[in-house]
């Protein structure tokens, strides 16, 4: 390819990287000249998904002590309702401001937000009123916030550099994760649960700050010549402070087959992985509640008891996360691909609902889900995001934002019908891991046609590079 022979000419050119540099290939491939941007990446990623993290549980805690497991998933409902006008609108604003003016804007009126709710939890509003706008808000603001900045890293980074740089950046998000769930169970009770709306708030103060630091760095590099780039990136770099193409996300998703298997392989996994949740979410709600009834919930009530145990939860996933996606992601996306990395969480998920149905106990579902939490939150979520480089920036931006709102948040919505019929013809845990198994053979079928599109693309990619 000549792209990449251009590239590996200039990088023989460089001069050797420093310490960072050289740390940094212990995990992953990363050229000389690419670190500190990486770096700078990595630190973006943890500090958004540390403030995700941090009020997570106050998320969990609010709902399931005001309205418990079952009300919750029918929420997701209401959620999804209103990311098709999110997702409008942000399609809309994404025309008509460059991609730091638009990711700053976003951030900033989450960062309002949370100011609102926390005011809201010192004027005494009751906690299942709540917990109601505070899930919906939630469920809206962590899909926008992460995957504006997965939208930000696809339009920094080329296809072969995301491939080798994505595991890093990763990397940082599963780590940020890990942080701020460990942070969230050390503050909750110093604190309080809503000053960690706070601590959130301030956090993705830093977020803006990254961002902008991250788009001038690399728009001065192209301007000063500071470093040889290929005449992809080059070409790339001329448009990226520009706004986006008029269009909607939902009709970009809908236009490209491609495009429209990823929308249905993310809304068939977080069907599953929602599931899931409520499977574990039934479990610890009818513990908590007979902890504080027999006093043996040390001090807590049934709310902060609920928030303890997600938190350290929420720490144990990360932190296994963290571990697969230093040790195992960048290595599985050489060995395997971005294709063949797609099958490795429908087959851990399969593997452990079977398990929960033939017998569940907490320690079985705790553990399975810890597993496919993990993998999810690393290698899965990883890949995810490098099936984007291979597409256009209104792509990027807008048909990403839509199938990781909407089709993200739908799998919700599927989930809750699940729950509602589950219920009303009195299903058991075995019943409702049994509906996950069939479910996981859709989904390995759909990854095996993303796999063929994308390989299809990328050859067609190819081609136009070289000619």
């Amino acid at each position: 390819m000549k792209n990449s022979g251009n590239e590996k000419m200039m990088r023989t050119e460089e001069k050797p990287g420093g310490f960072a540099y050289r740390i940094l290939r212990l995990f992953t491939v990363v050229y000389p000249g690419e670190a500190f941007t990486a770096l700078l990446m990595t630190f973006n990623a943890f500090f958004v998904l540390a403030a995700y993290y941090i009020i997570k549980p106050v998320r969990e805690a609010l709902i399931l002590a005001g309205k418990g497991a079952e009300f919750k998933s029918y929420l997701s409902a209401v959620t999804v309702i209103l990311l098709i006008l999110v997702v409008k609108a942000f399609s809309n604003i994404a025309s008509k401001f460059p991609r730091q003016k638009l990711i700053t804007w976003v951030t900033l009126f989450f960062i309002f937000n949370l100011g609102i709710f926390y005011l809201l939890s010192l004027l005494g509003i009751q906690l299942g009123t709540l917990g109601i706008i505070f899930f919906i808000w939630m469920g809206i603001f962590n899909v926008m916030v992460v995957a504006q900045f997965w939208a930000f890293a696809n339009d920094i980074y080329t296809h072969e550099e995301g491939k080798r740089l994505f595991p890093l950046v990763a990397f940082g998000a599963t780590f940020g994760a890990f942080a701020g769930a460990k942070a969230a169970g050390w503050l909750i009770m110093p604190i309080g649960r809503y000053q960690l709306m706070l601590v959130a708030g301030g956090i993705l103060i830093i977020c803006i700050l990254l961002t902008l630091i991250i788009h001038y760095r690399e728009i001065r590099r192209v301007n000063d010549n500071a470093v040889k780039i290929s005449p992809e990136k080059e070409s790339s770099k001329k448009v990226q402070e520009k706004p986006l193409e008029k269009g909607g996300g939902f009709r970009l998703v809908f236009r490209k087959r491609y495009l429209l298997y990823i929308a249905i392989f993310v809304l068939l996994l977080n069907f599953i992985n929602t599931n899931g949740e409520y499977i574990l979410g039934e479990f610890i709600t009818h513990i908590a509640k007979e902890a504080v009834e027999m006093g043996t919930s040390g001090g807590l009530d049934e709310g902060d008891f609920i928030g303890k145990f997600y938190a350290d939860f929420y720490s144990v996933v990360n932190l296994l996360a963290w571990f697969i996606q230093l040790i195992f992601v960048s290595r599985i996306f050489k060995w395997v691909g971005v294709r063949g990395a797609l099958f490795f969480l429908p087959l851990i998920a399969l593997g452990g609902y079977l398990f929960i149905a033939v017998g569940a106990s907490l320690l079985i579902v705790k553990w399975a889900k810890t597993l496919e939490n993990s993998t999810d939150y690393s290698l899965m979520n990883t890949t995810r995001h490098a099936l984007f480089l291979i597409t256009s920036r209104e792509e990027k931006y807008k048909a990403k934002a839509a199938i990781d709102t909407f089709f993200h948040r739908g799998g919700d919505v599927l989930s809750a019908m699940l729950v509602a019929l589950g219920t009303t013809l009195a299903f058991n845990i075995s019943r409702f891991a049994q509906v996950n198994v069939l479910l996981i053979i859709i989904w390995i079928f759909l990854a095996i046609l993303i796999a063929r599109q994308h390989k299809n693309l990328s050859e067609k990619k190819t081609v136009t590079q070289v000619e």
